[in-house]
């Protein structure tokens, strides 16, 4: 789910707390070395960049996002860690100048979603790899497989009706489906897609309350919100203020979710 303030949210709660368990399945994944130079798709406030320029101490990281307000915090923390090898640009990874064949490894973390055109896209990351270069991107499985996703759409239509569907906006499951992602990919020159479940929980923050003013940043939440009478937004509220009360546990609130990692190669050799 995209949320209209990406990273910046401080504290316990924010993107960054949400996904933690998720960030440790894609670093692993991504397995960034010592010299590799790093394209970071969709950064955000740039954790992922972060960490992965701790790592490849000998190379480089860009980190790329559209949101100014994301990179210009992304920035600041680098700064902050004494990060050198490490750069942010704002930028649209479809139709972004990257220097050809710059990259070993592309990296995104739920970043790769809201493409207008996914085979332009991907066919531009590809460009910018080197040969045999890598792509490892976390992306949702199908909504009904994400139980937060479940909840909060049932507690908006139970209030809205078919207003709670009717939002045109980016789609965060747009690349849940293995078949259309491995042609899209082949397609734009890639090789080797495979596909990795991850069933790790998201988590939204310490209680209900913070959990709820942090679920309706969500993009799709606010603008089904904006669209009700009060009468019946106060009723969907309430129904999320409900949910997210159920879903509260010991180490706060938490919904099950699942995801896939998507590991590729560009077609050609070293």
């Amino acid at each position: 789910m995209r949320h209209a303030t990406g990273d910046l949210t401080p504290g316990t709660g924010g993107y960054d707390a949400e996904l933690r368990r998720h960030n440790e399945v894609l670093r692993r994944a991504a397995g960034v070395r010592f010299r590799d130079h790093v394209l970071d798709i969709g950064c955000g406030a740039g954790q992922t960049t972060r960490e992965a320029a701790r790592t490849a101490r000998a190379g480089s990281v860009l980190g790329i996002d559209v949101s100014a307000p994301a990179l210009e915090r992304a920035r600041g923390l680098a700064r902050a860690e004494g990060l050198r090898n490490v750069a942010f640009e704002q930028a649209d990874a479809q139709v972004h100048r990257f220097p050809p064949e710059r990259f070993d490894l592309a990296i995104s973390r739920f970043g790769t979603m809201f493409f207008d055109d996914p085979a332009a896209a991907f066919a531009n990351v590809g460009r910018a790899l080197r040969p045999a270069g890598r792509l490892v991107m976390m992306v949702w499985r199908a909504p009904e497989l994400n139980a937060w996703d479940v909840t909060i759409r049932r507690c908006l239509e139970a209030a809205a009706g078919k207003a709670a569907g009717a939002s045109g906006g980016p789609d965060p499951f747009s690349l849940a489906d293995p078949a259309a992602v491995r042609e899209i990919l082949r397609g734009a020159g890639f090789v080797d897609v495979a596909f990795t479940d991850v069933h790790e929980p998201v988590y939204y923050g310490p209680d209900a309350a913070a959990a709820l003013d942090w679920v309706r940043g969500f993009t799709c939440t606010s603008e089904t919100l904006g669209r009700l009478d009060p009468a019946a937004a106060a009723r969907a509220v309430e129904n999320l203020r409900g949910a997210l009360a159920e879903h509260l546990t010991d180490e706060g609130v938490r919904f099950d979710s699942r995801a896939w990692i998507v590991t590729a190669h560009r077609a050609g050799t070293v």
